[in-house]
């Protein structure tokens, strides 16, 4: 059986959404947008947030469906910062450009399995 992390990852790998989009469409059903509203609401953060510097993208939709989903501010960001911490205690980094080796030339963690790590400990507080 496909877990919701598994298909969040096969979206990106397949290349129809960014790692934001991934994770906001795999977890659509959890807030009150349709899938192409919440998909374009990620088209913006891609490659951290549109130029590598940010984010990673997948935490920020994990980020984002938090939000729409729990409905309450001090939930949402104790949420996305156990969120945070796991991602960066698995991979080393939480910014795009880190975990891309950018600078570096050293990948810490593809696209697709940082989008299976964000959706992983999203479904964890969901």
């Amino acid at each position: 059986m496909e877990t919701r992390k598994d298909q969040a990852a096969a979206k990106k790998a397949n290349g129809t959404h960014n790692c934001a989009q991934a994770v906001l469409c795999t977890y659509c059903d959890f807030t009150p947008l349709s899938e192409d509203a919440i998909k374009d609401l990620g088209n913006s953060f891609a490659a951290g947030m549109g130029n590598m510097e940010g984010t990673c993208g997948a935490l920020v939709g994990a980020g984002m469906v938090l939000g729409l989903s729990t409905h309450d501010r001090a939930k949402a960001i104790k949420g996305m910062r156990q969120i945070m911490q796991k991602f960066e205690q698995r991979n080393g980094a939480t910014q795009c450009k880190l975990l891309k080796g950018v600078k570096t030339g050293k990948v810490l963690r593809e696209c697709p399995l940082c989008v299976a790590d964000a959706s992983e400990f999203l479904e964890e507080l969901l």
